[in-house]
């Protein structure tokens, strides 16, 4: 019932909802170039994830410089090292709007460092295309959501692990916003198909956590009481290198006890050995190994770009393509870089993906996205052993969280509001994820 109100919603939505007066817009308009800020972790714990992305950004905005530009101007990139420091990156997006006047921003990977820059690119009235799966919870004006929101990865992932016979459950995360609001919808979702509160077993780890084995033995304990068990990961950084290596130590593998990730890819694969992970599984809505016409010619200008035939591609890197190629089209088709007036031309915008499909930005600032399920292979590629008929909708807000299931995004007039009530036919203003 919720998804169909979603469409017919905003046309019964009074004016009186539309937000108040507009911000005065962050971009430049007299510039000699048009500044594209970059904004990704270069050191610390994220790194290994992060300066992939920042390599892609800089490839799309040469490309697009050798096609003319835009607006008649080159791009200009203003890349900054928020260094897996939470804080620095409010620090650092306060500084590419005001000091570099950069007139959009691509960047963060993790929720804390996107909701640090979420209150100055609001304030600042700045644009951030956020490139990486997320907990959802979360509808901003200034933000476009290009990774996969909950229903796009999370949920489809358990669905595909419950066909697979699983029936208990370890939900193993880094201890900040995205595992733990992931791991709350998870296990809402886990509870309402009949799954028992002791067949489900959280845990959390820091940053950067290096010691596993005890937590691993757990797994293993958990995994020994007469039913299929499967971890569910949402362990972020360079924490996955110890965590899939003490795996392996203690035997764990894909038939006993198979871990399914969120936060691993081709380029984190491409840290250490993966003969023992083989047959883990990831669910993304790309992989590298997807064969078509279009990821080919990517991944050739890609290894190109970076002059190294071995540099591998990944899921964030087809989101900075989808949200660059659709800031490209809204800003051609508003004649300006002017923030109001390009967060309004985006809307509906397609763009191709690399899967083959056709990604969408939709009133909520989400996109449409295929869903992939792929075992790890002993080259760090992944065989696609599952995938969505056609894209699948993002959705902002969940439906399996009591504050939520009765909210909707649309950033349209005349409704206007990312997180408008349809018990209440208000908008309730900013709901956190906790």
């Amino acid at each position: 019932m919720k998804k169909q109100f979603k469409g017919v919603l905003a046309s019964v939505v009074t004016a009186g909802l539309v937000f108040g007066a507009t911000v005065a817009s962050a971009g430049s308009h007299s510039a000699e170039t048009i500044k594209v800020g970059v904004l990704h972790s270069l050191s610390g714990t994220m790194a290994i994830s992060e300066t992939t992305l920042k390599d892609t950004m800089l490839m799309l905005i040469e490309e697009q410089n050798k096609k003319g530009g835009l607006l008649g101007k080159q791009l200009e990139a203003v890349v900054v090292d928020p260094a897996s420091d939470w804080p620095l990156f409010a620090e650092k997006t306060r500084e590419l709007l005001t000091k570099d006047k950069v007139d959009s921003i691509f960047g963060c990977w993790t929720s804390v460092s996107r909701k640090s820059v979420l209150p100055v690119i609001e304030e600042l009235n700045g644009l951030l295309f956020y490139p990486v799966q997320y907990e959802g919870e979360e509808s901003s004006k200034n933000v476009f959501y290009t990774g996969a929101a909950p229903n796009q990865q999370a949920i489809p992932a358990v669905e595909y692990l419950m066909e697979q016979g699983v029936k208990r459950w370890v939900l193993a995360g880094t201890d900040y916003v995205y595992p733990r609001t992931t791991n709350k919808i998870l296990e809402a979702y886990l509870k309402s198909k009949g799954v028992a509160e002791e067949d489900i077993m959280i845990n959390y780890t820091p940053f950067g956590h290096s010691d596993w084995q005890s937590i691993v033995a757990d797994v293993k304990k958990f995994g020994s009481a007469g039913k299929k068990t499967a971890v569910v990961s949402t362990i972020n950084g360079d924490a996955n290198v110890p965590f899939y290596k003490e795996l392996g130590n203690q035997g764990v593998d894909a038939e006993s006890i198979p871990v399914v990730a969120f936060s691993v890819g081709e380029e984190e694969l491409s840290g250490f050995d993966t003969k023992p992970l083989v047959g883990h599984l990831a669910a993304w809505n790309y992989f590298m190994s997807v064969e078509n016409d279009a990821n080919a010619e990517f991944i050739k200008k890609w290894k190109a770009f970076t002059k190294d035939d071995k540099r591998v591609t990944n899921d964030p890197m087809e989101a900075h393509v989808i949200g660059f190629n659709l800031w490209v089209q809204a800003v051609e088709k508003a004649g300006t870089t002017d923030t109001d007036a390009v967060a309004k031309a985006i809307i509906g915008l397609e763009t191709p993906n690399l899967t083959g499909g056709i990604a969408k930005m939709l009133p909520n600032h989400h996109i449409t996205k295929p869903v992939l399920i792929g075992e790890i292979q002993e080259d760090g590629q992944f065989e696609v052993v599952s995938e969505t008929d056609g894209t699948v909708a993002g959705d902002a807000w969940s439906d399996f969280l009591p504050g939520s299931k009765d909210l909707v995004s649309d950033w349209t007039d005349p409704m206007n509001c990312g997180n408008y009530n349809t018990v209440e036919k208000k908008c309730v203003g900013a709901v956190a994820a906790k």
